[in-house]
C-alpha cells in the first residue's frame, strides 16, 4: 500500500529569491483554500475513528502499521482532488503516486499512527502541493487537540486560535544555544544513523532538550517556542507540509547535512538565524576540514 516513488524536488531554504516561473499569490490563495477544505475533510475521517476500541490495525510490509483510518483519510482527500484537480499528481502514503503533473499533492493521511491507534493525541494530517519540485503550500491540521496550521510561499504561515481569528507565526529570535530549546524526536533514530554522540553533545550545549514528538514540534518551532527539530528516517510526505510554514514563519528546513532537499531521509529545522550554529554544533568534523585543507 505504501508508495515506492521518491520525491526528487530541492527545496531552496527560505532566503532564495523566487524565480520568474513561481506561482502567484493569488493562485496559491486559491490552493490554501482547497488545502484547508482537504483538511475538514481529513479530519471527519480520522475523528471518526480515532480511539475506537475496534479499530482495524494492520502491519505494512516495512512492519509500520496502518489502520483503517489511515486509508479512509487518504481516500476522503484523493476523493476531492480527483473532482476538483484532476490534472494534478497525488503522492500519498498509503497508496502512493498516481498521476504525472508539475503540481503534485503530497500526503500523510496520518503523521503519526503508533499515537493514533494507542489512543494517544498527538498525530496530525499532513498535505502539501509541490510546484515543479518546491513545497508552496502546506497544511498541518492536528484535530484530537482542535489545532491547524498553514501557510503558502508569499502568504504568511497562521494557527487557528479558539474564539479568535488566526495568528500569524513567527520564528524565536533566540541565537544563543544556551537558550535554545530542541526536540530530537527520537533517541532511536539517532542512534540507528550513529549520531548517537551528537544526540548527547546537542543535549549539553542547549538549554532545554525534548522528544515533542511527530509533526507538532515542527510547528511549536514555527509558533516559536522551539529553535531546532530534527530527525532521521522520515519520508518526503512527512516533511513537505512543513516547509512552507516554516518558511514563512522565517524559519528553515533542510536536509540534516544542511543540504536544501526533503528527500535524504532526514531533516533539519530551525529558527533560521541559528541553522548554521546548529550544522557547526552537529558537524565539527567539517568545519574543521574546512579550515585545515
Amino acid at each position: 500500500m505504501q508508495g515506492t516513488a521518491r520525491y526528487s524536488g530541492a527545496v531552496p531554504s527560505p532566503s532564495t529569491t523566487p524565480s520568474a516561473g513561481a506561482p502567484s499569490t493569488e493562485d496559491l490563495r486559491v490552493d490554501l483554500a482547497l488545502a484547508l477544505k482537504l483538511a475538514d475533510a481529513a479530519d471527519a475521517a480520522s475523528m471518526a475513528r480515532f480511539d475506537a476500541p475496534d479499530l482495524d490495525i494492520r502491519t505494512k510490509a516495512d512492519s509500520t502499521h496502518v489502520t483503517e483510518a489511515d486509508l479512509a483519510t487518504e481516500r476522503s482527500i484523493r476523493a476531492i482532488l480527483e473532482v476538483e484537480r484532476p490534472d494534478d499528481g497525488i503522492f500519498g502514503e498509503e497508496f502512493g503516486v498516481t498521476g504525472d503533473s508539475t503540481r503534485q499533492w503530497i500526503i500523510d493521511p496520518i503523521d503519526g499512527t503508533a499515537n493514533y491507534l494507542k489512543g494517544i493525541p498527538m498525530w496530525a494530517t499532513l498535505i502539501a502541493l509541490a510546484i515543479d519540485g518546491v513545497p508552496r503550500v502546506g497544511v498541518v491540521s492536528q484535530p484530537s487537540i482542535g489545532r491547524r496550521w498553514w501557510g503558502a510561499t508569499g502568504l504568511g504561515a497562521w494557527t487557528n486560535q479558539p474564539d479568535a481569528d488566526p495568528r500569524r507565526l513567527q520564528v524565536s529570535a533566540v541565537t544563543d544555544l544556551a537558550e535554545a530549546s530542541v526536540s530530537f524526536q527520537s533517541i532511536h533514530q539517532w542512534d540507528d544513523v550513529g549520531h548517537l554522540d551528537t544526540l548527547v553533545r546537542l543535549s549539553r550545549a542547549v538549554w532545554r532538550d525534548r522528544g515533542y514528538g511527530d509533526a507538532w514540534p515542527y510547528m511549536l518551532l514555527a509558533e516559536g517556542r522551539l529553535e531546532f527539530v530534527a530527525e532521521f528516517g522520515v519520508k518526503e510526505y512527512d516533511i513537505a507540509s512543513h516547509v512552507p510554514i516554516i518558511a514563512e514563519a522565517g524559519g528553515r528546513l533542510t536536509a540534516f547535512d544542511g543540504s536544501d532537499t526533503i528527500g535524504d531521509r532526514s531533516s533539519l529545522a530551525t529558527n533560521g538565524v541559528m541553522h548554521d550554529t546548529f550544522l557547526a554544533l552537529l558537524h565539527p568534523q567539517d568545519d574543521a576540514s574546512e579550515s585545515n585543507p
